[in-house]
């Protein structure tokens, strides 16, 4: 396999992951959170965080080289959308990193003592932070799809025109 191939699949598999796992998050796990009594809520969102941080920093991490790696290995369209792609992860982990995270500390204070009294406040702005991570993750799955699909395209013409040059033997 061509190190564009290896490169061009790690970035669909990471940034669909990354995607994946935000976009199950904020549909179903954040409508479970609010489902719950809040004592409920505040010790699953901390043990959710605890096993999430190391995975999901995983992907994110996987997710932003290859699509940088991906647009340096492309040209024209394909790396502008490669490199787009990239942009939004880094955002997804910009907002994780100064969004979601500081609130993520607090909460776990709060599943020990108790919520003050702005707790749904906090909540609703980690939900914001939430679906903007989401979002830019869903949007960077969709840029590698379609730088992706433009390679193939254009891999799949050069091979066509390959076959049909007469044969001068």
């Amino acid at each position: 396999m061509s190190t564009i191939r290896t490169i061009r699949a790690l970035a669909l598999l990471s940034t669909g992951l990354l995607a994946g796992a935000l976009g199950y998050g904020a549909v179903n796990v954040v409508a479970t959170f609010n489902a719950v009594p809040l004592d409920v809520r505040l010790t699953f969102h901390t043990a959710l965080m605890r096993m999430n941080g190391p995975v999901v920093q995983t992907v994110m991490a996987s997710a932003a080289v290859s699509t940088v790696a991906f647009a340096v290995l492309v040209r024209g369209r394909a790396r502008l959308l490669a490199a787009g792609s990239g942009g939004l992860v880094l955002l997804s982990f910009l907002v994780t990193r100064f969004g979601n995270v500081p609130i993520n500390a607090e909460i776990k204070t709060w599943a020990v003592s108790s919520a003050p009294a702005d707790y749904p406040a906090v909540l609703r702005r980690w939900e914001m932070f939430n679906d903007i991570r989401t979002i830019a993750a869903l949007a960077a799955f969709v840029c590698v799809l379609a730088a992706a699909d433009r390679v193939g395209a254009a891999a799949s013409r050069t091979a066509l025109n390959e076959r049909s040059v007469p044969w001068s033997g």
